[in-house]
């Protein structure tokens, strides 16, 4: 073949119909695959690590950059939702931001698009792999099968996502090298059993220590834990995650340079670039690397998303004047006024519900939790704030220099993007090369280990087990100073709250609620914090039809837990653009329309609720393939 179609053919595979993306020059950047030809780039162990590159490079886009995915996975669960309130189109009113036919990837309106399509590619990229393990060149058997394992996870790291995002999606389990209009969709639970025995195996093969950004033993560990929760094996998720949390400690004590800063505490340790570079971190089983000062590194972000818009003209002084901006005045020495280097510049895309800034932190159990709002060195509240705007100073007015005072007459607009409280040590990331401080460069956890003893608690919870449930959700609890639970509070509830408030902006919120809704359903357990409500799998996304778009309790968890938590979903509160809005159906996302139509030989079905669901065929099962 000639050079470019060596080129389309190792790395965009775009003939795919409905898997298409744009090809650019940039995954050159993280050591791409040396030759073009497949043949030879993935003749040997080195060709295939370089391979792996691309599938653990694309695991950062998640989270990095202006909107990043992971916003849309919380802004669809009961701990954030869409603060852009100066336009249209953005994520608010899910009965018509939701659509197959919407826009569902743009920065402006939502990442459900790009879930389907990124995850795809993923799998793509590990297919190659997966499909010429057996042609290539190695040391050994154990070289082998560590790539191989590595390959396996990364599959199986999108398949996991997608079935919860989803449902019933494509699986492709093999290299595609031509054109294919014929896709089918498959059965989540069948999916959900393949994953089960590749991850079995990247456990087994897939080595612990491995450079920082790579595929390792433990986060091979910590998907199939998740896996066998989904599919019930609770015994088996346990026995995993004493594995991991056996070799992987939480950091209990300070650590780091950042130790002997001021009003700060182990909590900004642990989330610090400092301690992401740190090899001493027992905690981290994954990250996704951007290293501060290195080319083709990528800027995180996080105080542009998940800091409030703090200086676009809103803010207002009592009496009346613009209160704050980017800029000192000229001769201003008081550090304590540069808003934009002590928080970051933020837009408040992501605006946390009351729920997870006020709700969870409960005084007496919370009281000295260094994750929470009463430590006022980890949060910041717009109270915290002060008046910096250099006309202030140049006019003498008297408030310059003191704590912002929320204006009485602030219109909802305002107070849902400009006004909340944020958890600043999780979201600040210092940015020294760039003039407004958004969110610069560091590497970002995947896994930890303290989401490992929540799960291990849950699972204990499915089991009945509440004694062991508690004492493994204290571990966590215990190191970010809380006081300790019995097992007669712990609850379903009890376990969301607790994985709020340790694993924002790292979790995938509404795929861990979806996982739950999942479980509660195949299982029947009755929920207690509902009334003891059973679940049923046969209508999980309500009942199809003309009436798919309900609004009403008991159909599945998920929308029950967001509806019961989210001060703003079905509240009735709207701005001039929009109303917060999601209904039962929203628990599973739609299927770009393009990716349907264009698959003109096959069938891919759309999900209950939305236009097209009707053409849905039995899904096939991964074992018969």
């Amino acid at each position: 073949m000639k050079l470019k179609k060596n080129i389309i053919f190792s790395l965009c595979i775009g003939s795919m119909a409905f898997f298409t993306f744009s090809c650019s020059k940039d995954w050159l950047k993280p050591k791409p695959l040396s030759f073009y030809e497949p043949d030879v780039a993935l003749a040997d162990a080195q060709g295939m690590y370089s391979a792996l590159t691309a599938c653990e490079r694309n695991m950062r886009h998640e989270f990095f950059d202006d909107a990043a995915p992971i916003l849309t996975e919380m802004i669809q669960s009961e701990v954030a939702v869409e603060g852009t309130t100066d336009k249209a189109g953005p994520q608010m009113d899910m009965d018509i931001a939701l659509l197959p036919d919407a826009d569902l990837n743009n920065n402006d309106r939502t990442k459900v698009g790009w879930y389907w399509y990124e995850g795809f590619k993923g799998i793509k990229y590990a297919n190659l792999i997966i499909s010429r393990i057996d042609a290539g060149t190695f040391k050994d058997e154990n070289e082998k099968n560590a790539i191989l394992g590595a390959a396996y996870f990364q599959r199986a790291y999108r398949y996991f996502k997608l079935v919860h995002q989803f449902g019933d999606v494509p699986f492709i389990d093999k290299e595609i090298n031509e054109p294919k209009y014929d896709f089918y969709s498959y059965d989540r639970w069948s999916i959900l059993e393949k994953l089960r025995k590749d991850l079995e195996f990247a456990y087994q093969w897939v080595p612990e220590k491995v450079d920082r950004g790579r595929t390792s033993k433990s986060a091979c560990g910590i998907l199939l834990m998740k896996v066998c929760m989904a599919l019930a094996d609770f015994d088996r998720a346990i026995a995993i995650g004493k594995e991991i949390v056996a070799i992987h400690p939480l950091m209990k004590s300070r650590f780091t340079v950042n130790k002997s800063k001021p009003n700060t505490n182990l909590m900004f340790d642990l989330h610090s670039v400092e301690a992401k570079l740190d090899g001493a971190n027992t905690e981290g089983l994954m990250y996704v690397v951007s290293y501060p000062g290195v080319d083709g590194s990528a800027r995180i972000r996080t105080m542009r998303n998940g800091v409030p818009f703090w200086n676009n003209g809103g803010i207002k002084t009592p009496d009346g004047k613009t209160g704050t901006g980017l800029s000192l005045a000229a001769d201003e020495t008081d550090l304590s006024l540069d808003l934009n280097k002590n928080y970051g510049r933020g837009i408040g895309r992501l605006r946390p519900t009351w729920y997870f800034t006020n709700q969870i932190w409960r005084s007496g159990k919370e009281d000295n939790d260094l994750r929470g709002i009463f430590n006022r060195d980890s949060w910041r509240k717009m109270e915290d704030l002060k008046y910096n705007e250099p006309n202030l100073k140049k006019t003498g007015n008297p408030w310059y220099g003191k704590n912002l005072v929320k204006p009485a007459g602030m219109s909802v607009e305002d107070s849902i993007r400009l006004w909340f409280s944020w958890p600043h040590y999780k979201l600040f990331v210092p940015d020294p090369l760039q003039t407004q401080w958004e969110g610069g460069e560091t590497p970002w956890y995947i896994f930890r280990s303290a989401e490992v003893y929540l799960l291990l608690a849950e699972s204990y919870y499915w089991k009945n087990d509440l004694g062991q449930a508690a004492i493994a959700i204290n571990e966590v609890r215990q190191r970010a100073g809380a006081s300790q639970l019995t097992a007669d509070e712990i609850n379903i509830g009890e376990l969301l709250d607790e994985r709020a408030r340790e694993l924002y902006y790292e979790e995938n919120r509404h795929i861990e609620l979806v996982r739950i809704a999942y479980i509660y359903a195949r299982t029947r357990k009755p929920c207690e914090i509902f009334g003891g409500r059973v679940y049923d799998l046969k209508q999980i996304s309500g009942p199809g039809g003309t009436n798919a778009n309900i609004k009403q309790a008991g159909v599945n968890f998920w929308y029950d837990r967001v509806v019961a938590k989210s001060n703003f979903y079905n509240k009735g509160v709207k701005h001039k653009w929009a109303e917060y809005k999601i209904s039962v159906h929203h628990i599973l996302w739609p299927v770009p329309a393009n990716a349907i139509n264009t698959n003109i030989k096959g069938v891919i079905n759309q999900n209950i609720g939305y236009p097209g669901a009707e053409k849905n065929k039995t899904p096939l099962l991964v074992e018969d393939k």
